[in-house]
């Protein structure tokens, strides 16, 4: 799986919809991200880690980073 598909796995298993993180990461970050706009971020996989990072949180995630054994 791609970037796309795993955060909008990780989204929907969290039981929000793509508008509500939308929602509330323009709460957060007093922006004005438009639905579309972060979709598009999402597909081209433009978006940001700092985003990635947010989005976590939001969705009640955290990401962690693990050395191979």
């Amino acid at each position: 799986m791609g970037i796309k598909e795993d955060i909008k796995a990780f989204i929907v298993r969290a039981g929000f919809t793509m508008t509500q993180v939308v929602e509330e990461l323009n709460k957060r970050n007093g922006t004005n991200y438009s639905l579309a706009n972060f979709s598009k971020k999402i597909n081209n996989e433009t978006i940001r880690y700092n985003e990635v990072l947010e989005i976590a949180d939001i969705i009640g995630y955290e990401i962690e980073w693990f050395e191979k054994e």
